[in-house]
């Protein structure tokens, strides 16, 4: 989450306006993340007991087209009684609206806090929730598909350049290879549901021990389960800088999961390569925003070194991190 576009207070006011949530009380940009403009919304309530919102202008790497997908989503996975906010529809019933040729959208608010460092207990509640969320959208009838797959990292990577790369870290270039080389050992024929794809700890809101929300579903696309749970797996298990793993807690997330759904073999025996192919994903987004991010805008970036860390791990220690 991130603030790219400044709204003035008359211009949200008159937006929050077409909802039936109340008058805006409030609005604080959330500067964090990478790709949305975000603000916490507080409106009176359509009783006067007070509410709270968030509110997405969406700036870039999401397709439009892809909105309705999105929004449905989190409707479908909200029924089916995931633990994820839905999407609030104007008085209309549209479920995104547009602003100065941007298109906006009102999310309910769920309550929790986001975890820096987790206890098992947490980690095995959020595999157990992202097990749940991959059963429950199973019955969901759109598709989407992966964007951001091990071909795309590669891609990007070649695209950054060396040079480019080169200026961020000496040890970046080298992911260029890696990264076809993944590509190339990518599995294509395990079982699929739609997955989340950026389960990162701020994306998941906790209250003690148990999962309040699952939020930021504007990853999610139909691949591979296991994918999903690679992705969760380097986004949870290491320290933030990348240089620490913290093996209880990748125990706790396979076990989690499997409390809900059983890995198949073929899925457990994919993991190493899966798990290399999240680390690169974000090696190469976050090399790319690194490169591209406007030197002025309201938005720290993020150090595509930490999960280099994560992929040299990978690459190291992989096929004895995953067997039953």
């Amino acid at each position: 989450m991130a603030v790219y576009t400044q709204l003035s207070a008359e211009t949200l006011a008159e937006l929050i306006a077409q909802y039936d949530v109340g008058e805006l009380v409030s609005a604080k940009g959330i500067a964090e993340g990478v790709s949305n403009s975000n603000w916490l919304i507080e409106t009176s309530g359509k009783d006067g007991a007070g509410a709270r919102f968030i509110l997405t202008m969406y700036e870039k790497r999401i397709d439009l087209s892809d909105l309705p997908f999105f929004l449905d989503l989190l409707d479908h996975l909200a029924a089916q009684g995931c633990p994820v906010p839905r999407t609030i529809h104007d008085r209309a019933g549209a479920s995104f609206r547009w602003l100065d040729g941007k298109a906006v959208a009102l999310i309910e608010f769920l309550p929790g806090v986001s975890v820096d460092h987790p206890t098992e207990g947490q980690a095995y509640s959020v595999g157990a929730v992202l097990a749940e969320m991959h059963l429950a959208a199973e019955g969901f009838a759109a598709s989407r598909a992966n964007t951001l797959g091990p071909e795309t990292s590669a891609q990007v990577l070649a695209e950054c350049g060396e040079a480019a790369l080169a200026e961020i870290a000496p040890a970046l270039p080298a992911t260029i290879a890696q990264a076809r080389e993944v590509a190339e050992a990518w599995p294509t024929d395990l079982p699929r549901s739609i997955i989340h794809s950026d389960l990162f700890p701020d994306n998941v809101l906790m209250r003690g021990d148990e999962v309040s929300a699952l939020i930021d579903f504007y990853f999610a696309c139909t691949d591979a389960m296991a994918y999903d749970l690679a992705v969760t797996h380097a986004a949870w298990s290491f320290s933030s800088d990348g240089h620490g793993y913290r093996a209880e807690i990748g125990r706790a997330l396979v076990q989690g999961y499997e409390s809900v759904r059983k890995l198949g073999k073929d899925e457990r025996a994919a993991l190493p390569v899966l798990a290399q192919g999240a680390a690169l994903r974000f090696v190469s987004s976050r090399a790319q925003d690194w490169i591209e991010t406007p030197a002025d805008a309201l938005v720290t970036r993020k150090d595509p070194m930490a999960f280099v860390r994560r992929l040299d791990f990978y690459r190291r220690e992989g096929g004895d991190l995953f067997t039953a």
